[in-house]
């Protein structure tokens, strides 16, 4: 079992920047890959970034440039570093353990003037 919480979400101006954190309990975090993804109201949950054991990290081309996934596999936590942020990152994010049906609550995104 894998319990995954995120946080640092919230409300934030186009081109504001925000640091999301996803902490897993259990002293196994370190061998899952982990992936974040994004849901906007009426639309599809979707891929947003993924890091592997190693730190291998992929992006998603609609925030490629702008987002950073990372990952303390010694504070059992990934990270996504959001920047210049538009309207459209507008979602709830949440963070999944890759290959298993663990996911976490989700936490609010909002960019907005």
């Amino acid at each position: 079992q894998v319990q995954l919480v995120e946080s640092g979400g919230g409300l934030v101006q186009p081109g504001g920047s925000l640091r999301l954190s996803c902490a897993a309990s259990g002293s196994i975090f370190s061998i899952y890959r982990m992936e974040w993804y994004r849901q906007a109201p009426g639309k599809r949950r979707e891929l947003v970034a993924s890091i592997t054991t190693s730190g291998s990290a992929s992006h998603a081309d609609s925030v490629k440039g702008r987002f950073t996934i990372s990952r303390d596999n010694a504070k059992n936590t990934v990270y996504l570093q959001m920047n210049n942020l538009k309207p459209e990152d507008t979602a709830v994010y949440y963070c999944h353990t890759y290959g298993t049906i663990f996911w976490g609550q989700g936490t609010q995104v909002t960019v907005s003037s």
